[in-house]
C-alpha cells in the first residue's frame, strides 16, 4: 500500500516493512540499497528486527533467508554491525534458527506454552462424515453451536474460515440457522449504548456484504478487503458492537485482536499451486489459538479446532510434539541467486556456494541431512558440504542460465544479463522474465501485449469463479469498459486479467466482490510488470523500438489511470500522482482533487479538438467550445501545464563514420510543482539506428550523444522524446543525413621502418650523450633522428603514451644549443602536472648536467623579466605564455624564441585548445614578421588528421611523423567491460568487485604481483575503491589481505606516521595507495614513492596522475568514464584523449613484455569507446566559441588594427584548417549543402566567417572592450569578466563584503569545480562563515557561492571542511589578484572613489590573510591579544601610528614582553623597515578657458606647446567653487 521517496527514506529513523519490500529496497540502488555506497540503506541500518520468525516455514519464509543471509555478509565484508532481533511462537527447534542468525547462546531466550498470560482451554473435534456436502453442513452446525453457547455467556467470538468468500457465507449460513432456531435476538447489537453511531459510519462503506451483516451483528475480515472497511470491521469488534466475527488467517498475524474463544472452522486451505486442497498449517493453528484470551479482561481463554475425524490424531500429535520448521530456501532459490548476481555480491559458483552458508536451509543441512538427500559418507569426506552446497547452486543457475537471466562461462564465473538484472530490480519472478523475453516480438498490438502481461507467473493463482463469468462477460463486450479485444475469453485467467486491468483504466466500478479483490491484486502488480516489460525491450535494442515506445504508454496509462486516447486534459480531472498519495489509491476513491470537470473534457475529446489544438486557439474561440469564459480560462492554463518541449538538434559528423548529436530542449510550458513535482523524467531515443540512450534532462537541457552512420544511410533519423509521466505527450524532431558533406577519410600513418637502431653516440657530443642511460634509441625515436637533429624542419610527432616523445623533442634542442646558443626554447605543457614533472626532470639532466637555466612559468611560479631574460628554458602551460607573448613588441625574450615545443597537442580539441591555437598562430605571425626561424615541435598521441595539424605548423612532407595506436614500446591488450547500472553512483560501486577479479586476473602472475593503476572519477571514489578492495581481500578466506603490500613492518610503521591521511593510513597497510589533488602534498610524494618502488601494489587515482606523473603500471583500470561537472551539474564523459592517456600507463618498458588495460564503461557506451580505442580521434577546434577574447588581446596588442588583419589572422589558426575539411562541424548552413561545388563551398565559408567575425567584434563593443579597455588582456581576463565589472562598479560607490561578493560572481569562477555532494559541505561550513550567502542569487552547488566561502575561510582563517577546499582556495587566490587589479582600474576609470579604496583593501587583506574589521596590528608577527591592549593603552590603534613612533620606538617594544629577545629583534627590524611617507600637496583652481585674464596668448606660438594655465592657489581648508578645473601637485 505505501512507498517511501528516496528523500523521505533519508529522514525516517524505524522502518516498518513486510520482507518482500525489504528485499527489493535494499537490492536496488535507486532506494539506495543495493551498493555499499556512503547513504546506502545498508549501511545506514543498525538493527533488524523480524517479528513471527517461524515463518521461515512457510513459502514466503525463502524472502526471510535471503535478506538475512544479504545483511550478513554486508556485514562482513563492510565490517558495518547489524543487531539482528528475532521474535516467534513457540518452536521446538529453536536452536537452529538462533544459529542461522548468529546468536550467541545467552543471547537465546525460549519460553513454553506454560508461560502463557491467560490459560488457554483447547478442544478438538472431529466430524465423522464421508459425504462432502453433508460435513460442510455439520461443520456449519457445530460452529453454530459453539458461538451461541458463547454468545449467551457474553463473550465474543472469531471464527477462522479459509477463504475469503467463505467468511461472508459462513456468517449468513450461521444467521440462518439462528433464525431457524429463533434466537436472532442475541446476536442483535442494538442494546449497545453507541449502536447509532456505529450504524452511521458502517453505511459509509461502499462493501454491500459488511452492512447487511452489522445490522444482524456479525463481521466479516479478509485481505481482500479495501483497507478502510477491513479497519472498521476491527474497530466495531473492539468495541464490543460486533458479537462474531468470522475472519481468514490473516487476522491471527496482522491484527492484534483478541477474543474470548476462537474457533478454527475445517482445515481444507485451497493450494493455488497444486490446484488442490491441503491441510491448514500447525504453525497457523498455533497463531490462532494464540488470540484466544484477552489479556487484562479475561481469565481464561477458549480455542477449539474442527475437523474432520481423521485428520484429528494428526494435528492432536502435531501440537503435542511440535515439529520442527524446516527451510523452503530451495523452491524459490534461483530469484534470490539471480538479486544477488545481479547487485554483483555474487560472481562465480564459489561465491555463490559460500553465500549458502549464511542461509537456514545450511543449518537444516546438518539437522535433518536425509531430507535433502546428504548421506553420512558425504559428512565424512566433506565436511562443509561445500560440493552439495555447490550442486544446489548449480542447479538454480543453469535454470536463470537457461532463463538467459545469466551467463555462466566456463570457469563457473557468473554473469548477469540485463534480462536478470530487469527481473531483479522489479522483482519479477525468473519464469516470468523467461516468458517476457519470448513472448515479446515486434509489432505487437495492444491485445497481444495484454495477453502476454496476463499470463505472467505473477497471475497463476488468479482463477475464473463462477460467480464472476456473467459480469465478466459484460464487462468484456461493453466497448467504453474495454477498448482493447481480450484474447483467451473470460474464462481463462490472462482473459480476467486483461478485463480487469481495462475496467480499472476506464474507472469503472465492480459489483462481484471477488473481483474487486483481484482487481487490486492485478494493480498491484501491473506498474512493475510493465515497467519490467518495457525495460526488457529496451535492453534488446534490435527493431523493438516501437515496442519500447508502446509499452512505455502502457506503463503511464496505468499510473496515471487514463487511456491514451483520452484527451492529455484528462490528467488534470484527478489529483496528481507526483504529490506522494500517504495511503495506497484504491479502486473506489473517486476524483477527488482533480482540477477540470470531466464534462468539459468529455466536450472536447467529442469535438476532437486535441492538445495541439487548443495551443494554437484564443481565449474566445475556447469560450465559445466549452460554454463559459472561467472553463475556458481554466482550460487554457492546464493546457499550458502539461510539458511541451521545442526541440533543436545540431548534427555534427565527428569521423566518416560517426555523428554527433547535440540535442537542445527548450520547455515550453508553465511549471507548477503540484503537478510535475521537483523534475520531469523524459526517455530520449533516436531511432532507426537503433540507438538508445536514455537521460535526464533538467530545465534547458542539452544532450549530446555519438551516432554511429551507416551506409547507405537511412533517409531520416527520428528523435523522440517520450515523457516518463505524461500518457500521450511525446516529441518527435526529424533529421535527414543524406546530404551531409563528410570529412574525408584521411587515415596517413607513418609506416614504422624496420631499422637499426641508432646508438646515443651519434649525437657526437659527450656532455649530450652522458645525459642518457641507454645506450640506443628506440625505433620510432631512430626514425625522425635525422630530422630533429640535422635539419631545421618543424616536426609534428603522433605516437602513443610512453614511446619516448621527450627525448626526441630533446633532439630538436641540442640542436638549438649546438647552432644557436642564445636562443630559447619554449616547452609548452597543457597541464601544471606536466610542466611539474619536466621541470624536476630537466633541472637535474640539462641545468645541472649541461648547465642551462631553466625557468618555470605556470599559474604557481611567475619569475621576473631578468629571470627570463637570462633563461635557456622557459617551461610554461599556454595560458601564462599566451599572456605574456600578447605584448611580443614590448617584450624582447619573447622574440629571442628559437624553439616551440608544444606537448599533447592533441588536446587542441578540448576547452583549452583555443589557447595553444591562438600562441601557435601568434608565433608563427612573429616569426614572419621578424623574418627569423622559429621551430615547431608538436608532441601528440596518434592523430586521425595529422594532416591538418601539420599544415598549421608549417610541416610539408618532411617532419611528420604520426604513428598507428598499436606501435608501443610494450604491446597491450585492452579490455572492455559494460555496465548497466543507470545510476552513477551504483554503477561505480557495482564495478568494485570486477576491478578486484581484473587485478587477480591480469596483475598477480606466477612471478609474483605486478602492479596495478586503477583511474576512478572524483576523489570520493579512491577511497571506497580502496576500501571495497580491502573488504574483499579480508572477508575471502582464501585471499592473503597482505597479497599487494611488499613492506617490512617497520618501513610501513614509518611511511604511516609520514601521511596525515586517515584513509591513506588505512589502506597502506593492505599495499593499496590512494593519490588524488586532494591529498597534501606529503602524502601524494610519499604514495608515489612507495609505488615507483614498488612497496605497495595497488594504486588508485583521479585522472590528474594519468597526465602529469610518469608511473607506468603493468594493469591500468580505467573505473568508469564519467565525471560529476558541477557547472552541468550531471556527469559528463571524459574526453577520450583523456582515456588514451589513462591507458597509455600502462606498461612498464623496462620491466614488462606485455601491457592490459580493462576499461569499465557505462554499458551504452561499450561500443563507442571499442571504435576508438583503437582508431584514433579526428581532433576539431574550439576556437571559435573563444574567439571574442583572442581577438581582443590582439587588438590591444595592435597586431590588428583592421577588419581585414582580423579575418586574415584567423586564416593563420588551426580552426581554419579544419573550417575546410569538415565544415558542417562548425557550420551548420554548410551541412546542408545538397551540391557541395567547390566555388559554392568557398562562398559559404568565406560568409561564415563574415558572420563570426561581426559577432565577436559586436560583443567587444557591447562589453566595452574595443573602444577604451585594455585592461582585459593585460591581466589575462575574459571580455565577459570585464563586461560585468564594468555593469557593477560603474554604479554608487561599494562597500567591501559587497566587492567580496561582486569579485566572487564574476565568470572567471565558473570553472572552479563543485563536486558531487559539495553542496551539503558548503551548506555546513555557511554556518561558521561570518558573512552571509546570499541564498536569493546563489545556490549552495554554485562555484560562485563556493569562491566566497573560500576567501571567508582565508581572511578569518577557519578551518576548511575537507582536503579538496585546500587546493580550491589556491585557486581562487590565485585567480583573485588580477582580478581585485583590473576591478581598482575599472573603478577608477569610473572615479568610484569608495569602491576603489575598498577594493585595495580587499587586495591587501588577502595577501595578509585579514580582514578589515580586525586592528591592521594583527598582521605584525608575535603580536597577540594581550600585546594590543598594552599599545591601546599608550594610546596606539593602527599600523602607522606605531611605525610613526619611530623616536621612542625600541622603549615601546620593551613595554609589550615580546617571548623572546630574536621575537624583539625581527619586530623591530619589520617595523623598521616599513615605509614612511610624507605628502605635501598645492591645489590650484585653474582660470576658464581663454577668458578672465587679461594677458595675451602669446605663449601659444612658441615650440607649438600649449601655454601651462594659470590658476591661484587655494591654502587650507580648501574650498573651491563648484564646476571648476583643479590641479593637484
Amino acid at each position: 500500500d505505501m512507498s517511501l521517496t528516496k528523500k523521505e527514506l533519508e529522514q525516517v529513523h524505524v522502518i516498518v516493512t513486510v520482507p518482500e519490500k525489504w528485499d527489493v529496497m535494499t537490492r536496488n540502488s535507486s532506494t539506495g540499497g543495493g551498493a555499499a555506497t556512503d547513504d546506502s540503506l545498508q549501511k545506514l541500518v543498525q538493527l533488524i528486527i523480524i517479528d513471527e520468525i517461524h515463518l521461515l516455514n512457510d513459502d514466503r519464509g525463502a524472502i526471510i533467508e535471503t535478506v538475512v543471509a544479504r545483511s550478513l555478509r554486508y556485514q562482513e565484508t563492510s565490517g558495518q554491525p547489524v543487531r539482528l532481533v528475532g521474535l516467534s511462537a513457540t518452536l521446538p527447534n529453536y536452536a537452529d534458527v538462533a544459529s542461522f542468525m548468529r546468536v550467541e547462546g545467552e543471547n537465546l531466550f525460549y519460553f513454553d506454552s506454560s508461560y502463557r498470560p491467560i490459560p488457554l482451554d483447547t478442544t478438538f473435534i472431529g466430524i465423522t462424515e464421508a459425504n462432502p456436502m453433508k460435513l460442510h453442513a455439520k461443520l456449519n452446525e457445530v460452529a453454530y453451536d459453539l458461538v451461541s453457547e458463547k454468545v449467551r455467556q457474553g463473550h465474543q467470538v472469531m471464527v477462522f474460515v479459509h477463504a475469503r468468500g467463505d467468511t461472508y457465507k459462513t456468517a449468513s449460513t450461521m444467521m440462518s440457522i439462528a433464525q431457524e432456531r429463533n434466537e436472532q435476538g442475541m446476536f442483535d447489537a442494538k442494546q449497545h449504548p453507541e449502536y447509532g453511531w456505529w450504524k452511521k459510519e458502517i453505511e459509509k462503506s461502499r462493501n454491500k456484504q459488511v452492512t447487511d451483516l452489522f445490522q444482524l451483528g456479525f463481521g466479516m475480515h479478509h485481505a481482500g478487503m479495501l483497507r478502510g472497511d477491513r479497519t472498521l470491521t476491527e474497530k466495531a469488534f473492539l468495541a464490543g458492537v460486533t458479537r462474531v466475527l468470522c475472519c481468514t488467517a490473516t487476522l491471527a498475524w496482522g491484527v492484534n485482536l483478541p477474543a474470548r474463544a476462537v474457533v478454527i472452522k475445517g482445515t481444507n486451505i485451497f493450494d493455488s499451486a497444486s490446484g488442490g486442497y491441503k491441510d491448514l498449517g500447525i504453525l497457523d493453528v498455533q497463531q490462532i489459538f494464540g488470540r484466544a484470551g484477552r489479556p487484562g479482561f479475561d481469565n481464561k481463554g477458549d480455542a477449539t479446532l474442527i475437523t474432520a475425524h481423521d485428520k484429528l490424531n494428526s494435528y492432536l500429535r502435531l501440537l503435542l510434539h511440535q515439529m520442527p520448521i524446516e527451510s523452503k530456501f530451495l523452491e524459490n532459490m534461483a530469484n534470490s541467486l539471480n538479486a544477488e548476481i545481479a547487485m554483483g555480491n555474487i560472481s562465480s559458483e564459489k561465491d555463490a556456494a559460500d553465500w549458502m552458508r549464511y542461509t537456514y536451509l545450511f543449518v537444516r543441512f546438518y539437522r535433518t541431512p536425509q531430507k535433502y538427500g546428504i548421506t553420512s559418507e558425504e559428512f565424512q569426506t566433506d565436511p562443509t558440504l561445500e560440493r552439495k552446497r555447490r550442486e544446489f547452486v548449480n542447479d538454480a543457475a543453469q535454470k536463470l542460465n537457461n532463463a538467459r537471466l545469466i551467463r555462466i562461462d566456463n570457469n563457473k564465473n557468473y554473469n548477469a544479463t540485463d534480462l536478470g538484472r530487469v527481473a531483479a530490480r522489479f522483482y519479477v519472478d525468473w519464469e516470468t522474465a523467461e516468458h517476457f523475453r519470448e513472448g515479446t516480438v515486434k509489432g505487437m498490438s495492444d491485445e497481444r501485449i495484454l495477453a502476454l502481461f496476463g499470463k505472467a507467473n505473477e497471475f497463476s493463482q488468479l482463477k475464473v469463479r463462477d460467480d464472476e463469468i456473467a459480469e465478466l462477460e459484460a464487462l468484456a463486450f461493453d466497448k467504453e469498459v474495454c477498448p482493447i479485444k481480450v484474447m483467451g475469453g473470460v474464462e481463462n485467467t490472462y482473459g480476467k486479467v486483461a478485463i480487469l486491468l481495462q475496467v480499472y483504466l476506464s474507472r469503472r466500478f465492480i459489483e462481484t466482490f471477488s473481483l474487486v479483490s483481484d482487481c487490486n491484486y492485478v494493480l498491484q502488480n501491473a506498474s512493475r510488470l510493465f515497467r519490467a516489460l518495457f525495460e526488457i525491450t529496451m535492453t534488446r535494442v534490435t527493431s523493438m523500438s516501437e515496442m519500447s515506445d508502446r509499452l512505455l504508454e502502457w506503463c503511464k496509462m496505468i499510473d496515471r489511470r487514463q487511456w491514451q486516447s483520452q484527451h492529455t486534459l484528462r490528467h488534470f480531472c484527478h489529483p496528481p500522482t507526483t504529490m506522494s498519495v500517504k495511503k495506497g489509491i484504491t479502486l473506489d476513491e473517486g476524483p477527488k482533487g482533480g482540477v477540470l470537470k470531466d464534462t468539459i473534457v468529455k466536450k472536447l475529446e467529442d469535438a476532437g479538438f486535441d492538445y495541439w489544438r487548443i495551443q494554437t486557439m484564443s481565449q474566445q474561440e475556447l469560450t465559445g467550445l466549452v460554454g463559459n469564459k472561467a472553463n475556458a480560462d481554466a482550460v487554457w492554463k492546464y493546457n499550458r501545464r502539461v510539458p511541451n518541449l521545442i526541440l533543436d538538434a545540431k548534427i555534427q559528423p565527428i569521423t566518416s563514420t560517426i555523428m554527433r548529436i547535440t540535442l537542445i530542449l527548450k520547455p515550453d510550458f508553465d511549471w507548477s510543482d503540484r503537478w510535475s513535482g521537483p523534475s520531469e523524467p523524459f526517455y530520449v531515443w533516436v531511432e532507426n539506428p537503433e540507438s538508445q540512450d536514455i537521460l535526464n534532462v533538467g530545465d534547458n537541457g542539452q544532450l549530446s550523444f555519438a551516432i554511429p552512420l551507416t551506409e547507405p544511410r537511412p533517409p531520416q533519423y527520428i528523435i523522440s522524446v517520450v515523457s516518463d509521466r505524461w500518457v500521450g505527450v511525446k516529441f518527435t524532431h526529424e533529421f535527414s543525413v543524406s546530404h551531409l558533406l563528410l570529412p574525408d577519410r584521411q587515415q596517413a600513418h607513418t609506416t614504422l621502418l624496420d631499422l637499426t637502431p641508432i646508438p646515443v653516440t651519434s649525437l657526437h657530443n659527450p656532455n649530450f650523450q652522458r645525459l642518457y642511460k641507454f645506450t640506443h634509441f628506440n625505433a620510432i625515436q631512430t626514425q625522425c633522428f635525422h630530422t630533429c637533429y640535422h635539419t631545421d624542419y618543424n616536426v609534428l610527432m603522433g605516437a602513443p603514451t610512453g614511446s619516448g616523445k621527450t627525448i626526441v623533442s630533446e633532439l630538436t634542442m641540442f640542436r638549438l644549443f649546438n647552432n644557436k646558443p642564445h636562443e630559447k626554447v619554449i616547452y609548452i605543457a597543457p597541464l601544471k602536472a606536466l610542466a611539474r614533472e619536466r621541470m624536476e626532470d630537466w633541472e637535474e639532466r640539462m641545468q645541472r648536467q649541461l648547465g642551462k637555466t631553466i625557468v618555470e612559468l605556470t599559474g604557481d611560479f611567475t619569475p621576473d623579466v631578468d629571470a627570463l631574460e637570462r633563461a635557456d628554458i622557459v617551461v610554461t602551460t599556454p595560458e601564462k605564455w599566451d599572456g605574456i607573448s600578447r605584448h611580443w613588441q614590448h617584450r624582447a625574450y619573447v622574440r629571442q624564441v628559437g624553439l616551440i615545443i608544444i606537448d599533447e597537442i592533441h588536446l587542441l580539441g578540448q576547452d583549452r585548445g583555443p589557447v595553444l591555437e591562438v600562441i601557435v598562430s601568434r608565433m608563427r605571425y612573429i616569426s614572419c614578421n621578424l623574418d627569423k626561424q622559429i621551430r615547431f615541435v608538436g608532441l601528440s598521441t596518434a592523430l586521425a588528421n595529422a594532416h591538418d595539424i601539420a599544415d598549421w605548423l608549417g610541416i610539408g612532407v618532411v617532419g611528420l611523423f604520426n604513428f598507428k595506436p598499436s606501435v608501443r614500446p610494450v604491446p597491450m591488450t585492452a579490455h572492455i567491460q559494460g555496465y548497466p547500472e543507470k545510476h552513477f553512483v551504483p554503477r561505480m560501486a557495482q564495478m568494485n568487485k570486477p576491478c578486484f577479479h581484473a587485478i587477480k586476473n591480469h596483475a598477480v602472475k606466477e612471478d609474483g604481483v605486478k602492479p596495478s593503476l586503477i583511474f576512478v572519477s572524483s576523489r570520493r571514489q579512491t577511497r571506497l575503491t580502496a576500501l571495497d578492495i580491502v573488504a574483499f581481500m579480508s572477508s575471502d578466506p582464501d585471499e592473503d589481505p597482505k597479497q599487494f603490500c611488499k613492506l617490512e613492518p617497520h618501513e610501513l610503521e614509518y611511511a604511516q606516521r609520514r601521511v596525515t591521511d586517515a584513509s591513506l593510513k588505512e589502506t597502506l597497510a593492505y599495499g593499496i595507495g590512494i593519490h588524488h589533488a586532494g591529498l597534501p602534498e606529503r602524502d601524494r610524494k610519499v604514495v608515489e614513492e612507495l609505488f615507483v618502488e614498488a612497496k605497495i601494489l595497488v594504486l588508485i587515482s583521479t585522472s590528474t596522475l594519468a597526465w602529469g606523473v610518469n608511473f607506468p603500471a603493468h594493469l591500468v583500470i580505467i573505473k568508469g568514464t564519467e565525471y560529476y561537472d558541477g557547472q552541468l551539474k550531471r556527469y559528463v564523459d571524459f574526453p577520450i584523449t583523456d582515456v588514451l592517456q589513462m591507458m597509455g600507463r600502462a606498461g612498464r618498458p623496462q620491466f614488462d613484455s606485455e601491457a592490459r588495460a580493462v576499461v569499465m564503461v557505462h554499458e551504452p557506451k561499450k561500443n563507442f569507446y571499442r571504435r576508438f580505442i583503437y582508431e584514433p580521434f579526428p581532433v576539431e577546434s574550439s576556437l571559435h566559441e573563444q574567439l571574442t577574447d583572442h581577438l581582443n588581446a590582439e587588438i590591444v596588442a595592435r597586431t590588428i588594427k583592421t577588419r581585414e588583419e582580423a579575418i586574415d589572422y584567423v586564416t593563420w589558426t588551426y580552426f581554419f584548417r579544419r573550417l575546410t575539411a569538415n565544415p558542417a562541424y562548425y557550420d551548420q548552413q554548410a551541412a546542408l549543402l545538397e551540391q557541395p561545388s567547390f566555388e559554392k563551398q568557398r562562398d559559404m565559408l568565406a560568409n561564415y566567417i563574415e558572420r563570426l567575425m561581426n559577432k565577436c567584434l559586436d560583443e567587444l563593443i557591447r562589453s566595452g572592450c574595443l573602444e577604451l579597455k585594455e585592461g582585459v588582456s593585460l591581466y589575462y581576463l575574459g571580455h565577459r569578466t570585464v563586461a560585468q565589472f564594468q555593469r557593477t562598479l560603474s554604479r554608487e560607490g561599494l562597500g567591501f563584503v559587497e566587492l567580496m561578493r561582486v569579485l566572487c560572481e564574476c565568470p572567471e569562477y565558473d570553472e572552479l569545480p563543485v563536486r558531487h555532494n559539495e553542496d551539503k559541505l558548503n551548506a555546513e561550513f555557511a554556518e561558521h562563515c561570518p558573512l552571509e550567502v546570499d541564498l536569493a542569487i546563489q545556490a549552495y552547488d554554485s562555484p560562485h557561492t563556493k569562491a566566497f566561502l573560500l576567501l571567508q575561510a582565508h581572511m578569518w582563517g577557519l578551518a576548511l571542511p575537507i582536503n579538496d577546499y585546500k587546493t580550491d582556495l589556491t585557486t581562487v587566490l590565485g585567480r583573485s589578484v588580477p582580478l581585485i587589479q583590473a576591478m581598482v582600474d575599472i573603478a577608477a576609470e569610473e572615479a568610484q572613489l569608495r569602491s576603489t579604496l575598498n577594493l585595495i583593501m580587499l587586495l591587501q587583506c588577502l595577501h595578509q590573510t585579514t580582514h578589515p574589521w580586525r586592528s591592521s596590528l594583527t598582521c605584525v608577527p608575535h603580536f597577540s591579544d594581550k600585546t594590543l591592549k598594552i599599545l591601546k593603552g599608550m594610546g596606539i590603534e593602527c599600523l602607522p601610528e606605531l611605525i610613526e613612533r619611530s623616536q621612542t620606538l625600541q622603549r615601546d617594544l620593551q613595554k609589550l614582553g615580546l617571548p623572546s629577545s630574536e621575537a624583539y629583534k625581527e619586530v623591530l627590524q619589520l617595523l623598521q623597515g616599513m615605509p614612511r611617507l610624507r605628502l605635501r600637496i598645492e591645489l590650484r583652481v585653474l582660470d576658464a578657458e581663454g577668458g578672465g585674464d587679461d594677458e595675451p596668448a602669446e605663449g601659444a606660438g612658441e615650440g607649438g606647446k600649449e601655454k601651462r594655465r594659470k590658476g591661484r592657489l587655494v591654502s587650507e581648508p580648501y574650498q573651491v567653487p563648484p564646476d571648476s578645473e583643479l590641479e593637484l601637485t
